[in-house]
This record gives structure tokens, C-alpha cells and sequence, in this order.
């Protein structure tokens, strides 16, 4: 069975992070819900507090086929401060190992140099924090094993990609049918 870390930290858009878990457990893929402070519960910008599955100091990366950052404010500077998180998307990145961020947290992977060269885009008034990247703006943009997204509105598309790469394009597109997306 494929596995997505999803990565929570306070302040992180609900809607974004919460799509991806949903969507990826319709497809049978086992997404795991972790604090990047080993809370039991994280409070997202708009006051919803989710349990965990986990606390990213009990976490086996090397388990994970995807790492998933979700955006939001301040969640996304809380995600990019949390050294244990950088160094293992740096090491998945290296790997060749997907990585995925949506809405402002695609600025993580500029801030570290990870799109170089590479299409991505990000939530609007923030390209900048694209360093070295091609700015586009589609839904979502996958480039080699990066995919980033745009927002909100992105995130069922952002869902419905990483599905497509971890598993297949006709399971994203039958799920994507199945929840009246398609």
C-alpha cells in the first residue's frame, strides 16, 4: 500500500490539508496525519482543531512514498521552521521521491532551492517566493517528482494528482468522477 505524510503544523488551511487526506484514503492510500510538534490535536487558521495520527518524531520516513505540505498562515511558516521536516524533504527531493506543497507552502521548497529550473506556481501574490523556478498557473504542476498547487480551490486538483502519481491516472480520474469533480 502506497503512504503520504501529511504535515501539520498551527495555523495550516483546513480545507487544503484535510481534501488531501480524504481524497487519498478514498483511494486507498494510507494517509498519515503528522504534528510537526508531536501534539495529539493542531489547530488550523480558521480555529478547526484535527486529531493526529502521529507526531513527526514517531514517524518512519522512510515508509512514506510522498511528503505533503499544506499552506496557510502561519502554518506554512511553522512547516518551513521545523528543521526535521526540511532535511527529510530535502532527502526525499534528492531521492527523487515526490514531494507535494499547495496555497503559500510551495515557497518552502523555493526558499530551499528545490525548483530550480522546474514549472511550478504557488497561491497568487506570492511568485516571488518561487526562487529560480518558471512561475505558472495552472491548478497544479507537477516537475519530476515536485508537485505544487495554488489554494483552496486547488485542492481537490492537488488531491486528484498525487493520486494519479502514486498510484494511477484512471484511479484519479474515477475518484475524481465519483465525487462530482470530473
Amino acid at each position: 500500500m502506497k503512504k503520504a505524510a501529511i504535515f501539520f503544523g498551527t495555523g495550516y488551511e483546513e480545507i487544503e490539508a484535510l481534501t488531501v487526506v480524504d481524497l487519498l484514503r478514498r483511494a486507498g492510500i494510507e494517509a498519515v496525519c503528522v504534528s510537526i510538534n508531536n501534539e495529539k490535536s493542531v489547530t488550523g487558521s480558521h480555529k478547526i482543531t484535527v486529531a493526529m495520527d502521529a507526531g513527526i518524531d514517531e514517524i518512519d520516513f522512510d515508509s512514506f512514498d510522498i511528503l505533503v505540505c499544506p499552506g496557510g498562515m502561519p502554518g506554512t511558516k511553522n512547516l518551513e521552521a521545523c528543521k526535521k521536516l526540511t532535511d527529510q524533504l530535502r532527502a526525499f527531493y534528492d531521492a527523487g521521491k515526490l514531494i507535494g506543497a499547495i496555497c503559500a507552502a510551495p515557497s518552502i521548497f523555493g526558499h530551499m532551492g528545490l525548483l530550480e529550473g522546474k514549472k511550478a506556481c504557488i497561491f497568487p501574490g506570492m511568485e516571488a517566493e518561487l526562487k529560480g523556478s518558471e512561475v505558472v498557473y495552472d491548478k497544479v504542476v507537477k516537475a519530476d517528482n515536485v508537485i505544487t498547487s495554488r489554494g483552496m480551490g486547488t485542492a481537490i486538483a492537488f488531491g486528484l494528482e498525487i493520486i494519479a502519481n502514486l498510484l494511477d491516472a484512471e484511479t484519479a480520474d474515477k475518484l475524481g468522477k465519483g465525487i462530482v469533480y470530473l
